[in-house]
């Protein structure tokens, strides 16, 4: 093999290393158990996973801000908590809770960004991911509690914020800064 053969083989096991160490950790998650056996046969689960299913490599930011991933995990925790009491109020409530399908705009067009957001505004309750629009950046949920065009741009700015907290924990600078200026241009438009 070739220095150069070398080099780029070595930058490719270090691009995957991040979804290598997950799926093993995945591993031992499903088993429940953090024993060095299971580490070993994570790592063989791991090799025959990546191997047998090849997937493009998707390309990381290199760019973790461990505060605002802090930020962005304990929002979530909150919105989590948030989210249950709302929808359970809603249930014990009388009356049919305003339903809505939405469109919220992303600023970023990064797959694996985009995936998080939808991800995100799905596990928390109240909001459900229909369907993404990946050429125009565009995400549909159905969400529950929307009664006017107040509480839908509500939820709308809801979803966006998440792609601003986790474009600023794992997004590149570039863009960390689109969402910087969408944010102030937002803020603008608003005032």
């Amino acid at each position: 093999m070739s220095p150069s053969g070398r080099a780029g083989f070595f930058a490719a096991v270090w691009r995957q290393l991040p979804f290598f160490v997950w799926l093993v950790a995945l591993w031992m998650l499903l088993w429940g158990q953090f024993t060095v056996l299971s580490a070993l046969t994570g790592v063989a689960v791991a090799l025959f996973v990546s191997r047998v299913f090849r997937l493009p490599p998707v390309e990381l930011s290199g760019r973790v801000n461990l505060w605002w991933g802090l930020v962005f995990v304990l929002e979530f925790i909150v919105a989590l908590v948030r989210g249950s009491l709302t929808v359970a109020w809603q249930i014990l409530t009388p009356g049919t809770p305003g339903t809505a399908v939405i469109g919220v705009p992303l600023v970023t067009d990064d797959d694996l960004i985009m995936t998080h957001v939808a991800v995100t505004a799905s596990l928390i309750p109240g909001s459900l991911i229909v369907d993404i629009d990946r050429d125009r950046r565009i995400l549909y949920l159905h969400v529950l509690g929307v009664d006017d065009t107040a509480s839908i741009e509500r939820q709308r700015r809801a979803v966006q914020h998440w792609e601003e907290r986790i474009v600023r924990a794992v997004g590149s600078k570039a863009q960390v800064e689109a969402v910087r200026a969408a944010a102030t241009e937002s803020a603008e438009v608003a005032s």
